[in-house]
């Protein structure tokens, strides 16, 4: 194994207990922190004598992914110090001054509570709070729908999708598909076409991809903007029920310090 692949791992054993796999208000930054592709992921952990390789267990940590989300700004996402003794406030303040360069342009996805250090830390350009809605197996409502079609994704990940032929050409009018996949969750996304709404195929899709889910013994997530209602009724009409985790969506960039 190369060198950076072995820290890496080492690296992922000493973060394990700040995260709860089988919690829906982990799965997203545990699917960052441990499952996607080692070449594209790099952790910074506090305390820092943590990275020179010495025993114990990390107490906070930031990880750096890229994504196909945007190509020049990395996903960031972290758990902080603070979740384990209030008064470490600086020991994460230097956590993120040590894994990102002021100025560096860069997407957060970070738990509700870090609201008040993120704006003190970035200058932020764009931001949204998001709900966590999940599945569970008893409360999914499957829907038969013949025009639903399966495929594959970016990474082989499965994709649903309605089409239909208007002036004599086909177009993919709902899609539902995959943020990420961890061995527990996976996050779907949908898609559908404005003038295409209100018919009952973003729902389809869901419902299709949310099945696909449930049957690899994955539990199905689903993440909405706390401003977009018809979204997130279109997740509980399948069976979704908000888990009360809250999470925020950043553009932002490191101050000077």
């Amino acid at each position: 194994m190369q060198p950076r692949l072995s820290q890496l791992a080492a690296q992922r054993r000493a973060i394990r207990r700040l995260l709860r796999e089988h919690d829906p208000a982990d799965a997203m930054a545990a699917y960052y922190a441990f499952h996607h592709p080692d070449d594209r992921t790099t952790l910074v952990l506090a305390p820092e004598d943590v990275e020179a390789g010495s025993i114990g267990q990390a107490d906070g940590y930031v990880a750096l992914s890229r994504t196909g989300i945007d190509l020049f700004r990395p996903l960031v996402t972290m758990r902080l110090p603070t979740d384990r003794d209030p008064d470490s406030a600086q020991l994460a303040v230097d956590l993120i001054g040590r894994a990102l360069a002021p100025g560096q342009p860069v997407i957060l996805n970070v738990p509700a509570r870090y609201h008040p250090l993120i704006t003190a830390l970035f200058d932020v350009q764009a931001e949204e709070e998001l709900r966590l809605l999940a599945l569970a197996p008893a409360d999914y409502e499957p829907i038969i729908n013949v025009l639903v079609t399966r495929s594959e994704g970016p990474g082989g990940l499965p994709r649903y999708a309605i089409r239909s032929s208007a002036d004599g050409r086909e177009e993919v009018v709902a899609t539902a598909s995959l943020n990420w996949q961890s061995p527990h969750y996976g996050e779907i996304a949908v898609n559908t076409r404005p003038q295409y709404r209100r018919q009952g195929w973003g729902r389809s899709v869901v419902a299709a991809l949310s099945g696909h889910l449930l049957d690899s013994g994955r539990a199905p997530l689903y993440v909405v903007s706390e401003a977009n209602g018809a979204s997130a009724a279109l997740a509980e009409s399948v069976g979704f029920t908000d888990t009360g985790a809250r999470e925020l969506l950043l553009q932002a960039a490191l101050k000077e310090r």
